[in-house]
């Protein structure tokens, strides 16, 4: 699928490019299909990218990142896929230049309605994206290593890398904890 970039916003640039980058140093979670490199990126047209540049999603807790991945699968659906196999990998990241957004305020301020964020369902997205989506293109623009966010799905950071910004040695795979006993996590964590 190709995807174009819609024209960018200029006041939203000005606002980013006012906010300064951080240093982003630490162990993030991600979940991949059975047999998939947890490092390697996508252009997904995820919350956190429109398409148009590769990127590695993640979350600073193990349950953020297995709730962003159940939401997925489950796409709406009534009845979770259930030979669906998944792992969560641990990874250590280093980043020099990411933008921080420390909670729905700092989202609120660029421009993004919070009011349903994360709350919408799978056929909904469309409702929610376009504007998460602007604010990481035009971070990616203005050369940011990627995103530390609220995530969505569960209450902690999630940690978008943007693959053509990032060191090959910036990303190291720490443990593959195993596959993710779905029917198990979903009994204690679905919300």
């Amino acid at each position: 699928m190709v995807h174009t970039r819609r024209s960018r916003d200029n006041a939203l640039i000005d606002v980013i490019e006012a906010l300064a980058p951080v240093r982003f140093e630490g162990t993030v979670w991600r979940v991949v299909r059975k047999g998939r490199s947890p490092v390697d990126c996508a252009r997904a047209g995820g919350r956190w990218d429109d398409g148009t540049f590769d990127v590695l999603y993640t979350s600073q807790e193990r349950d953020g990142a297995i709730a962003e991945m159940y939401f997925h699968l489950g796409r709406g659906q009534p009845v979770f896929p259930s030979k669906v196999e998944y792992g969560v990998h641990e990874l250590e990241v280093s980043v020099d230049r990411a933008l921080q957004l420390v909670d729905l305020e700092a989202l609120r301020a660029l421009g993004l309605d919070t009011s349903r964020y994360g709350q919408l369902s799978y056929d909904r997205v469309s409702d929610e994206y376009p504007r998460s989506q602007d604010i990481a293109e035009a971070a990616h623009f203005l050369e940011f290593d990627g995103l530390v966010v609220p995530g969505a799905r569960w209450n902690c950071m999630n940690v978008i890398l943007f693959c053509d910004r990032v060191l090959p040695d910036s990303i190291d795979i720490v443990a593959d904890h195993g596959l993710i006993d779905w029917p198990s996590w979903i009994k204690t964590n679905a919300r």
